[in-house]
């Protein structure tokens, strides 16, 4: 979801966009990694993405980091931003990137799927429900779940069509929701989320 999301940026002209994602490029990934390809597999996974960013538009700033960024580096990337998209498989890595954009006082948005459903929640920290509202504790993590290229496509544009309108003062943003995309059945839905009052997180804002 994070190419996805990072490619729509790109094109659209974004400014500057940060990157980070660790780890070589595999087969298994190409049916969802849009800024991969079978020519760069067995290199690291971040220069590649970047080069491919910068070749379609020569004008927006690309930064790519070759790693998972720890609590320290996302807090320190979060005060050079304007918002983070986190499209991360563990809920350890989106909780510290929630935690991130919530002590930073930015938009968060995020980006998850499982087989055919897709899903994205909007943050604005001290405002809405934060990540960690839902998720107090990182649930159980299936390392090796279904993906489907098409929605992690769609949900990442979908990420990318929100971080848009924030940004420019577009439309409606999402705050506070979570909409979720059910691709077996093609139905969306969205919801209301709730702060929860004693949130380790957010809950001092």
């Amino acid at each position: 979801m994070g190419g996805p999301a990072a490619l729509m940026l790109t094109m659209g002209g974004i400014g500057r966009v940060i990157i980070a994602h660790g780890g070589d490029m595999i087969s298994p990934d190409l049916n969802r990694q849009v800024l991969g390809s079978e020519r760069v597999l067995g290199r690291p996974r971040a220069e590649d993405f970047g080069d491919y960013l910068r070749s379609m538009n020569q004008f927006v700033e690309v930064e790519a980091i070759g790693h998972e960024p720890n609590a320290t580096e996302a807090a320190e990337l979060a005060e050079r931003c304007d918002i983070i998209l986190s499209c991360p498989p563990t809920f350890e890595e989106r909780l510290r990137l929630n935690r991130a954009a919530v002590e930073a006082g930015i938009p968060f948005i995020d980006a998850a799927q499982w087989g055919m459903t897709g899903t994205l929640i909007v943050v604005k920290p001290g405002e809405t429900a934060c990540l960690e509202c839902l998720y107090p504790e990182p649930p159980p993590f299936e390392e090796f779940f279904p993906v489907v290229g098409a929605i992690s496509a769609a949900t990442g544009s979908l990420a990318a069509l929100e971080a848009i309108k924030i940004l420019s003062g577009t439309g409606d943003p999402l705050w506070g929701k979570m909409l979720t995309y059910d691709g077996y059945r093609g139905k969306v839905t969205t919801v209301q989320l709730q702060r929860r009052a004693l949130c380790a997180c957010c809950s001092s804002r």
